[in-house]
């Protein structure tokens, strides 16, 4: 405990591996910014105005997409502003907010996904019951324990974090993650235990539901004509690809902490680069109704 600091600053040691190149990466990195802020907001405009997208599957993608609006904008301005610094520094914090949108979002996103796999469980399993199991206040009340729940969790983590002492100011990535836990002092077996609770809650469980169900409407799909079979292969498979990358993602960032590996520079930055685009470029191409929304915007701005 004689080496414990008073840290007011974390130095961000990730970004020494970019060397001369630091304003391509810049460049290319504030392109997708733009890209995927513009790309989401056309997407939750277009669900929010047009009122045959006002069902549940269209919701729970507006506010995925949300979810990635706070993210980057949350993530992407100080990573911008890093490329461009001699020295990398962030508040700690800041470095405590960025942990807490980090992982909430992401617990948020497994959560929407259960949402959607399950409204598209009812849609194809159950249609006869579809419009009285999922109501509106169904929809809203998954929404509210969508962002709350992580939200909650993830502040009692935070909590367990400013709790425990530091005795390192320097982090081995390019932004506040679970890498965090490297700059303590002594392994807390109090975050240790709730860590592991809450990737069982947050992600785990989620996970195995979304499987289930999914498994569920294969099977019964299997089981039906093909017209269930085409519906089910259509609507699905976006959640699917969208489903397989963020898991992925997620499971990389558990794997780093528990094998104590620093986070590889050009690792972390294909999944800021490629997984942010990930969900509009999906969801508008592959979803039908918003597919045909978007080439009708395009088309009268190419009128006008």
């Amino acid at each position: 405990m004689d080496d414990e600091l008073n840290v007011t600053y974390i130095t961000l040691g990730g970004y020494v591996e970019m060397g001369k190149y630091r304003y391509f990466y810049f460049s290319i990195m504030l392109t997708v910014y733009i890209l995927t802020i513009c790309f989401n907001c056309t997407i939750v405009y277009l669900i929010w105005i047009h009122k045959n997208l006002h069902e549940p599957m269209y919701i729970f993608i507006a506010a995925l997409l949300l979810n990635s609006i706070v993210y980057n904008t949350a993530m992407y301005p100080k990573m911008l502003s890093d490329f461009l610094s001699e020295e990398q520094l962030i508040s700690y914090s800041a470095c405590l907010f960025q942990f807490f949108v980090y992982y909430t979002l992401c617990a948020s996103d497994f959560f929407l996904l259960s949402a959607m796999s399950y409204d598209r469980y009812v849609a194809i399993c159950k249609p006869l019951r579809y419009a009285a199991i999922m109501r509106r206040s169904t929809v809203t009340t998954i929404l509210v324990l969508a962002w709350l729940v992580p939200a909650g969790e993830m502040a009692v983590a935070v909590t367990l974090i400013t709790n425990s002492k530091l005795c390192n100011s320097a982090l081995r990535g390019l932004f506040c993650n679970n890498s965090l836990y490297k700059l303590f002092c002594e392994s807390s077996r109090a975050l240790s235990l709730f860590d592991v609770l809450a990737l069982l809650s947050m992600a785990l469980f989620p996970l195995l539901f979304i499987l289930f169900t999914y498994t569920r409407i294969l099977v019964i799909s299997y089981r039906s004509g093909i017209n269930v079979r085409n519906k089910a292969a259509q609507t699905c498979l976006p959640h699917l690809i969208v489903l397989i990358c963020f898991s992925c993602l997620c499971g990389y960032d558990v794997i780093l902490i528990h094998l104590g590996s620093d986070s590889d520079f050009m690792t972390t930055l294909q999944a800021f680069l490629y997984y942010p685009l990930l969900n509009p470029v999906i969801y508008g191409l592959k979803v039908k109704e918003i597919s045909k929304h978007l080439k009708k915007l395009f088309c009268e701005a190419k009128v006008m």
